[in-house]
């Protein structure tokens, strides 16, 4: 059999990288590998930019206007041949970070050509460890994906979920509790907890905290007062990580101790299982009848039997969900650990995160296109509200014992004459209405309960919407 190896162009092992990829693609100018080398060529770039400004090596000159901005255009304009060129530049240095202080020295010398600032290039990587450039490139790109690419598609699912709820606010649902008949409720107000929970979730995603530091090789800044004894290293490395929009984290090892990323993993993964609910709830009311699928312009809901619409849309969030949670679960548990002061299973662990994400995104995607295919059937929901009327044992009973516990007479063992009429045996509107007659009810308690309906009784549920707003 021919290989496929060699195929040209390559063929994608994972299903991010093929099948899914437009769906994805965002995520690669976040959490891609070239992206991680771009965004440690910005770290590099601003911290030679901060020591020159504040000046702190004596003896080295500010940098120009001109020739910041000449550096920061090295990020900008970081494309295939920036990527290529460093790939080739890692070859031979067998060391990625280094690589990355390789190819800006290369460019520093190109944007200061005098002879008198090749001591500027020192300054690229100064007192480093690799790790004070990559949790700062991580912090950076995990907040970067989150915020521009992930949150806009949960904020944008969110809407579409708590507009449908509003909609279906009014329309009575046979609730089931353990698979079986309860106490009644409205289309609107069971999507509206869904929502309510989603929202939660994305409300502590969009507030996590992104931590990084910049200490050297064990977080004591050794090197950093061996070299220049009298600055305060400190301060320049919390105004440096604040100032790239990060908080700074005063306490850690050679790491950056990843606490706040399996924080931030543990959200999202919880806004994930709270997303897979509303995917079974949902494809358990379509199994119902309550919702109908639209069936798009040539789709095909079975290969064999041209009658189905299979609810696809939810069964394949449902299988990405769980590939992202147990992607996040295991970054959230490994990331937290280190031995001693360093270790390196993080390095490969972190290249894992565009995957756990992408597979978050693909979900999101599926769950909005496949909201967007339903269509309520308020018909199929009374048909079952009608033939259920055993559900008005409860409000009957708890109408009793509200009048037994004021004195009423012949109010005594309400629930059990409600289980003896109701349990195991379907009753009709005219089965409840004799029975409610016949217990001698003060006349206007009597006529409330007699016109009640498992459709009206519903209770606040049409008003809980409300909260969405």
């Amino acid at each position: 059999m021919q290989s496929l190896a060699a195929a040209t162009p390559p063929i994608a092992l994972g299903a991010l990288d093929g099948r899914y990829r437009p769906v994805v693609a965002p995520l690669v100018d976040h959490l891609s590998e070239p992206a991680l080398n771009r965004m440690r060529t910005h770290v590099e770039v601003e911290w030679l930019i901060h020591l020159t400004e504040r000046q702190v090596v004596p003896g080295v000159r500010r940098l120009t206007d001109d020739e910041v901005t000449a550096l920061r255009e090295v990020v900008q304009t970081f494309g295939p041949d920036e990527i290529d060129e460093m790939a080739a530049t890692e070859k031979v240095t067998q060391h990625d970070v280094k690589a990355v202080e390789y190819f800006l020295k290369a460019r520093l010398r190109q944007i200061t050509p005098a002879e008198a600032d090749r001591g500027l290039a020192e300054l690229i990587h100064f007192c480093c460890t690799s790790e004070d450039v990559n949790n700062l490139s991580y912090a950076l790109m995990v907040k970067g994906a989150v915020e521009q690419v992930w949150l806009p598609r949960a904020e944008s699912l969110l809407a579409a979920l708590t507009t449908m709820a509003q909609d279906l606010r009014d329309v009575p649902l046979l609730a089931h509790t353990h698979g079986q008949p309860a106490t009644p409720t409205t289309m609107g107000k069971e999507l509206a907890v869904l929502a309510h929970r989603l929202r939660r979730q994305v409300t502590r995603v969009a507030g996590a905290e992104h931590l990084g530091k910049i200490n050297g090789a064990t977080g004591t800044y050794g090197a950093h007062l061996a070299a220049v004894p009298e600055a305060d290293w400190q301060d320049i490395s919390r105004t440096f990580v604040e100032g790239l929009g990060l908080t700074w984290n005063p306490l850690t090892t050679q790491i950056e101790s990843h606490d706040w990323q399996a924080e931030l993993y543990a959200d999202v993964a919880r806004f994930n299982r709270i997303l897979h609910n509303l995917c079974t709830d949902v494809w358990t009311y379509i199994s119902m009848g309550y919702f109908a699928q639209v069936r798009g312009q040539g789709t095909v809901g079975s290969s064999t039997m041209p009658h189905k619409v299979n609810p696809i849309r939810f069964e394949n969030a449902e299988a990405n969900l769980e590939v992202s949670n147990a992607l996040l679960d295991v970054l959230a548990t490994t990331l937290v650990q280190s031995r001693l002061q360093r270790d390196l299973t993080d390095s490969s662990m972190q290249r894992n995160i565009g995957t756990a994400l992408g597979h978050s995104i693909l979900a999101l995607d599926n769950v909005a296109r496949g909201l967007a295919g339903l269509d309520a059937v308020p018909e199929a929901m009374a048909a079952d509200l009608d033939a259920n009327w055993e559900v008005l044992g409860e409000p009957v009973q708890s109408a009793m014992r509200a009048l037994g516990a004021q004195g009423v007479p012949g109010m005594d063992e309400p629930y059990e004459r409600l289980k003896e009429l109701t349990r195991g045996r379907r009753i009709g509107q005219e089965d409840l209405v004799t029975f409610v007659r016949g217990l001698g009810l003060p006349p206007e308690v009597e006529e409330r309960i007699a016109a009640m309906t498992p459709a009206t009784y519903v209770g606040l549920a049409p008003e809980l919407v409300d909260h969405l707003r």
